[in-house]
Protein backbone atom coordinates (compact mmCIF):
# COMPACT_ATOMS: atom_id res chain seq x y z
CA UNK A 1 0.00 0.00 0.00
CA UNK A 2 1.10 3.56 -0.89
CA UNK A 3 -0.24 6.47 1.19
CA UNK A 4 0.68 9.58 1.02
CA UNK A 5 -0.95 13.71 2.62
CA UNK A 6 -1.64 16.34 0.77
CA UNK A 7 -2.98 19.88 2.13
CA UNK A 8 -5.70 21.26 -0.01
CA UNK A 9 -4.98 24.39 -1.80
CA UNK A 10 -8.25 25.21 -4.08
CA UNK A 11 -10.30 28.02 -2.13
CA UNK A 12 -13.38 26.02 -2.64
CA UNK A 13 -12.18 22.74 -1.54
CA UNK A 14 -12.74 19.53 -3.43
CA UNK A 15 -15.82 20.82 -5.19
CA UNK A 16 -17.86 19.26 -8.26
CA UNK A 17 -15.61 19.88 -11.33
CA UNK A 18 -11.89 18.61 -9.77
CA UNK A 19 -13.77 16.07 -7.80
CA UNK A 20 -15.43 14.34 -11.35
CA UNK A 21 -12.13 14.44 -13.10
CA UNK A 22 -10.24 12.86 -10.26
CA UNK A 23 -13.05 9.89 -10.17
CA UNK A 24 -12.19 9.59 -14.06
CA UNK A 25 -8.53 9.27 -13.33
CA UNK A 26 -8.98 7.05 -10.75
CA UNK A 27 -11.05 4.90 -12.92
CA UNK A 28 -8.08 4.22 -15.29
CA UNK A 29 -6.23 1.92 -12.34
CA UNK A 30 -7.07 -1.58 -11.11
CA UNK A 31 -5.90 0.09 -7.68
CA UNK A 32 -8.30 1.29 -4.81
CA UNK A 33 -7.97 4.96 -3.61
CA UNK A 34 -8.76 6.07 -0.66
CA UNK A 35 -9.15 9.69 0.90
CA UNK A 36 -9.06 10.20 4.61
CA UNK A 37 -9.88 13.32 6.55
CA UNK A 38 -9.98 12.59 10.53
CA UNK A 39 -12.57 10.52 10.69
CA UNK A 40 -14.10 10.02 7.64
CA UNK A 41 -12.84 8.19 4.55
CA UNK A 42 -14.58 7.54 1.06
CA UNK A 43 -13.29 5.99 -1.98
CA UNK A 44 -11.75 7.98 -4.65
CA UNK A 45 -13.91 6.35 -7.12
CA UNK A 46 -17.24 7.92 -5.75
CA UNK A 47 -18.07 11.47 -6.55
CA UNK A 48 -20.61 11.77 -3.80
CA UNK A 49 -18.66 9.91 -1.66
CA UNK A 50 -15.85 12.18 -2.03
CA UNK A 51 -17.79 15.53 -2.00
CA UNK A 52 -19.65 14.42 0.88
CA UNK A 53 -16.68 14.56 2.73
CA UNK A 54 -16.96 18.57 3.17
CA UNK A 55 -12.96 18.67 2.08
CA UNK A 56 -12.12 22.93 2.22
CA UNK A 57 -8.63 24.67 1.45
CA UNK A 58 -6.08 24.00 4.14
CA UNK A 59 -7.26 20.55 5.25
CA UNK A 60 -5.09 17.78 5.32
CA UNK A 61 -5.84 14.44 3.22
CA UNK A 62 -4.48 11.14 3.31
CA UNK A 63 -4.53 9.65 0.13
CA UNK A 64 -4.04 5.42 0.36
CA UNK A 65 -3.57 3.49 -2.77
CA UNK A 66 -3.78 -0.14 -2.84
CA UNK A 67 -4.09 -2.54 -5.59
CA UNK A 68 -1.42 -3.80 -8.43
CA UNK A 69 -0.44 -0.64 -10.16
CA UNK A 70 -0.49 1.07 -7.19
CA UNK A 71 2.87 3.24 -7.75
CA UNK A 72 1.77 4.36 -10.78
CA UNK A 73 -1.84 5.29 -9.47
CA UNK A 74 -0.50 7.10 -6.64
CA UNK A 75 2.10 8.89 -8.78
CA UNK A 76 -0.68 9.96 -11.21
CA UNK A 77 -2.90 11.10 -8.28
CA UNK A 78 -0.50 13.35 -6.40
CA UNK A 79 0.41 15.08 -9.69
CA UNK A 80 -3.44 15.60 -10.08
CA UNK A 81 -3.76 16.75 -6.68
CA UNK A 82 -1.38 19.40 -7.36
CA UNK A 83 -2.01 20.56 -10.77
CA UNK A 84 -6.12 20.56 -9.57
CA UNK A 85 -6.72 20.73 -5.96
Amino acid sequence: MKEFKYTITDPVGIHARPAGILVKEVKNFASTVTFIKGEKSAKASSLMKLMGMGIKQGDEVTVQVEGADEEACAAAIEKFLKENM
